[in-house]
């Protein structure tokens, strides 16, 4: 399976187009900052699980056990090494512990591993592709390297505190999906129930893509702090010029299923998460050092994101 890079390219303009959406409602006041709190309980609680959760009941690749162990697996392991080794080369390059050496780590190393990465697979792949679910399982690997690893290089936290954040609405939702899909038990789930739950889904990754862009209006409404010579252009080049390489080696020579390899591909090519700006303001971070990576390295991913998904397809199938 090959793309054109005009194929690829037009499969992710939809995407920013919701963030664009949410840019422009926060600074028309529409949606206030007083509201994100509501919605994102809404996304994380409901909506985002029911999008896992129907992603992952019937889908057939996630019966392969190999799937089931290397999804995640590369998840984990790729986030973690990317926020270590983000760590050590900031440090490597003079950034400090206090000047925003933590986050540039934290937000430097983790990709828009989650809506952004599954709006791309839903375009280039079909909305009912093995891959929706591989990437919603290869997420969770991720999200355990965040709140483990990534929380630990961020704040300092102990561990066994940071593994407490894993037991939320998304991971059970996960864990029962997968649990039902291994099962003959998801065939006697009422056809209302799982109606109710595609709607929530629906809603949930377009809901999801917009309130991303209201948290970065407040960012792009100060342009003259967006920008650090030093943050943003180490931050791309990692980004989007290191770390896509080791997926697609990943991708390249190791035993996955060809489901999984699209996945890395699309994972690849990812530009920084936007979760970490929200993140580092939690933690007592750099959210302005965050902001930085995020937005910086999303508008050069318009131009770079196809290049490595047209360049990995090629390369790998």
């Amino acid at each position: 399976m090959n793309f054109a890079y005009s194929d690829v390219l037009l499969s992710i303009v939809p995407v920013f187009g919701l963030v664009a959406i949410g840019v422009a409602f926060r600074g028309l006041k529409w949606i206030t900052p007083e509201a994100d709190g509501s919605i994102m309980r809404l996304v994380l609680n409901c909506l985002y699980p029911c999008l896992i959760f129907e992603n992952v009941l019937n889908n057939d690749a996630l019966r392969d056990p190999s799937n089931l162990i290397a999804a995640p697996l590369s998840g984990f392991v790729i986030m973690a090494a990317s926020i270590v080794a983000t760590h050590a080369i900031g440090r490597s390059l003079g950034l400090t512990q206090g000047r925003g050496l933590r986050t540039f780590a934290f937000a430097g190393g983790i990709n828009n591993y989650g809506y952004f990465a599954l709006a791309v697979c839903a375009a280039l792949f079909g909305q009912n592709s093995p891959a929706i679910g591989l990437t919603l399982v290869h997420g969770a690997g991720g999200e355990a390297a965040i709140w483990t690893i990534g929380i630990f290089v961020l704040a300092g936290l102990p561990l066994r505190e940071s593994w407490k954040k894993l037991l939320n609405g998304p991971v059970i939702a996960l864990a029962l999906g997968l649990l039902l899909n291994l099962t003959d038990l998801r065939a006697r789930l009422p056809v209302f129930l799982l109606e109710t739950i595609h709607r929530c889904g629906v809603c949930g990754l377009t809901i999801g893509i917009i309130l991303t862009g209201c948290t970065l209006c407040e960012y792009i409404t100060k342009p003259g702090t967006l920008f650090d010579k030093r943050v943003t252009t180490l931050a791309g080049f990692l980004r989007l010029g290191i770390y896509p390489v080791i997926f697609l080696l990943v991708a390249k020579y190791l035993p996955f299923t060809d489901d999984l390899k699209r996945v890395l591909i699309v994972q690849a090519a990812m530009p920084a998460g936007m979760f970490p700006i929200a993140v580092a303001r939690h933690y007592n971070g750099h959210p302005v050092t965050a902001a930085q990576i995020t937005i910086g390295t999303t508008l050069i991913g318009i131009l770079t994101i196809p290049l490595w998904i047209k360049f990995g397809m090629a390369w790998i199938f």
